[in-house]
């Protein structure tokens, strides 16, 4: 079956419950299956499919492809901007260039994503993190790894890696533990 279906199959089945905590209580609460929480069910249907222009950024992109994370420069002011960014809000100018991030950063904060939205619910739990990178930048991207928080700590070293995210295909980056790679 493929994913599509299964979560659809999924979400049939919360519907159902849904109704039926409908019909006895009159309201569309119901708990959170980790902890319990009371959460509202809206019965409004939303998918949502866009498109928007990264033409003015396509370099990023690009950069990806050739295994580079790359970040812009203001050449006015020098702010950095990751993600880039084909203006500076700042100057209020577009005199920007292409810069490399470092392969090697620190963490500075993570977070384990246990309840996510519907369109990331194949996904098993995951972890967010947020590294700074030189020259200075702070990287926001998925850490590689179990959702476990025993294996993450803040200051921890950390390298970026391009990789295809699956079942969706396309390319992205993820922060990689180094320390755990060494042992």
């Amino acid at each position: 079956m493929s994913q599509k279906k299964q979560i659809e199959e999924y979400m049939k089945q919360v519907e159902e419950f849904v109704e039926q905590v409908k019909r006895s209580t009159g309201l569309p609460l119901v708990p959170d299956q980790k902890t319990g929480a009371a959460l509202w069910f809206d019965q409004r249907s939303l998918t949502l499919r866009y498109t928007i222009s990264v033409e003015r950024i396509r370099r990023f992109f690009e950069g990806l492809t050739e295994g580079k994370l790359l970040a812009t420069r203001c050449k006015k002011c020098g702010t950095i901007y990751f993600p880039p960014q084909a203006d500076c809000p700042r100057c209020r100018t577009s005199d920007m260039e292409w810069i490399e991030l470092g392969k090697e950063g620190e963490l500075l904060t993570y977070t384990i994503i246990y309840t996510k939205p519907t369109s990331f619910a194949h996904y098993p739990d995951y972890v967010v993190g947020i590294a700074r990178f030189p020259p200075g930048v702070n990287v926001l991207a998925w850490i590689r790894g179990p959702a476990d928080p025993r294996r993450y700590r803040v200051g921890m070293k950390v390298r970026w890696e391009i990789v295809k995210r699956e079942p969706e295909g396309y390319l992205t980056y993820e922060l990689v533990p180094v320390e755990a790679e060494q042992q």
